[in-house]
């Protein structure tokens, strides 16, 4: 079977991210005790080491199993799925778009995995600027997904200003 570079681009892209999430959650679950606090920047970035049962910030740690099953484990891999299927077909995308796309696929089935092998998602950074102003727990693959969106909005932009 022979792969195109534009196939080899996307399988590569998605692959990295999975490895790079993956072996930072190792590192942390390894040297980071849980509810340990390790500042990076002093209070503006820590390092934690935090289990989630739910989606991003926690949402759906609460619900039943059967409905956690099907919003957090199902659900998503079948948009993961479409998602892949449509950067597979449409030949038009671009670089960028691309890799925007792998980023945000990579990313979904790294916490993906991690429900399933581990029954949660290991979440370790946390951004403190003000009281106000700072983020929730996350981690690598939440990063990935978020920088993916980013790009894509910015691509979209980018072609709209051009139209």
């Amino acid at each position: 079977m022979k792969f195109s570079s534009r196939s080899i681009f996307i399988i590569g892209s998605i692959t990295l991210t999975i490895v790079i999430d993956q072996i930072s959650k190792i590192v942390v679950r390894a040297y980071i005790d849980p509810r340990e606090v390790i500042p990076v920047l002093g209070s503006y970035f820590t390092l934690h080491n935090v289990e989630n049962k739910g989606a991003f910030l926690g949402m759906g740690s609460d619900l039943n199993e059967p409905l956690r099953i099907i919003l957090l484990l199902i659900l998503p891999i079948l948009v993961l799925g479409f998602v892949l299927r449509y950067i597979v077909k449409d030949k038009t995308l671009d670089k960028w778009s691309l890799f925007a796309f792998s980023a945000i696929i990579g990313g979904g089935i790294a916490n993906v995995f991690d429900r399933i092998a581990f029954g949660s998602v290991t979440d370790f950074f946390f951004i403190k600027l003000t009281d106000t102003l700072r983020t929730g727990i996350f981690n690598m693959a939440d990063l990935f997904v978020t920088t993916g969106m980013t790009i894509l909005i910015i691509v979209s932009l980018k072609k709209n200003k051009n139209k």
